[in-house]
């Protein structure tokens, strides 16, 4: 079942609000319910008749204006980017307990959507963006028939022990945009969305009474370290693949983007210059055209 409005903004920010941008009137806010009856809000921009593509958020949830994703569905592409379970005001996460849960959700999903294979139609290209990428690379991992290309954006899921991942969870809020973002500046502002002020304690605890349900839910998988054997499964991965990553990656360095090129030696790897964790952020244009490139290829 499929219900929407027009103009709807993103949810999901740090703070529950948006950035203000122009872009978000670019979307379309739809809700759809899966058949295991969780209702799910969708954006959707692009043409109509445009080749469809699911994008799938991180960890922080749409920041706001989505301008990578605008940039996509001007070159044609009908973009459908669910919001997760825990990071709007659609309830359903309490259904979610596991990486498998997140994977099945996530076709349950597109299948709602009327899009895929279970609608008698042909397989849809994903994208993912850290935990979404994670998510997106196991639900190609169960059903690689099932979907189409795969973009993986700095991606969640591998751990090495020699490189340990810094816990999200231990971090304070003003911490985040020097561990997300190549720019400080530009990753405070849209954490917190253009309201809250890090240096005011008053802010700081609305902000994390916020963050809350959004990180609790993605801590299913996360917590306490974003490792729940994705490596083992990769191998199952031989659909068309890009690796996209910021070259100032605080979060994941290097060597999580060698170690996923070594896990998927097929996938095209690109760098994107002046961007951190967040690059769809920092630079969406030269994060759309690389996706738009290979989606369209």
């Amino acid at each position: 079942m499929m219900t929407g409005s027009p103009n709807g903004s993103p949810n999901g920010s740090p703070n529950g609000s948006t950035n203000g941008s122009t872009a978000t009137s670019s979307f379309e806010r739809i809700i759809v319910t899966t058949r295991r009856g969780i209702d799910s809000e969708v954006l959707v921009t692009g043409p109509s008749d445009g080749t469809p593509v699911v994008s799938l958020h991180g960890f922080t949830g749409h920041l706001g204006g989505e301008v990578m994703l605008v940039a996509l569905a001007e070159q044609g592409l009908r973009v459908h980017a669910p919001v997760w379970p825990g990071y709007s005001d659609s309830v359903g996460e309490t259904a979610i307990d596991d990486m498998l849960d997140f994977a099945l959700h996530g076709g349950d999903v597109i299948a709602a959507l009327g899009l895929g294979p279970s609608n008698g139609l042909a397989p849809v290209d994903l994208i993912g963006h850290s935990m979404g990428a994670m998510i997106a690379a196991e639900m190609v991992a169960l059903a690689p028939y099932g979907y189409g290309k795969l973009a993986l954006i700095s991606p969640l899921g591998l751990w090495l022990n020699d490189h340990p991942i810094t816990d999200i969870y231990t971090q304070l809020p003003f911490e985040f945009p020097g561990l997300l973002f190549h720019d400080v500046a530009v990753g405070t502002e849209l954490l917190a969305g253009g309201g809250v002020d890090f240096n005011d304690p008053q802010a700081i605890q609305r902000f994390l009474i916020g963050n809350s349900r959004r990180l609790g839910t993605a801590g299913k998988i996360l917590f306490p370290i974003p490792n729940r054997r994705l490596s083992k499964r990769l191998y199952r991965i031989t659909n068309p693949t890009l690796l996209l990553w910021g070259d100032d990656d605080r979060l994941l360095p290097r060597p999580y983007a060698d170690a996923w090129s070594t896990a998927l030696a097929h996938a095209e790897r690109q760098t994107i210059e002046a961007a951190g964790h967040m690059a769809p952020y920092e630079q969406p244009a030269s994060v759309a055209a690389a996706l738009a490139t290979f989606l369209t290829a």
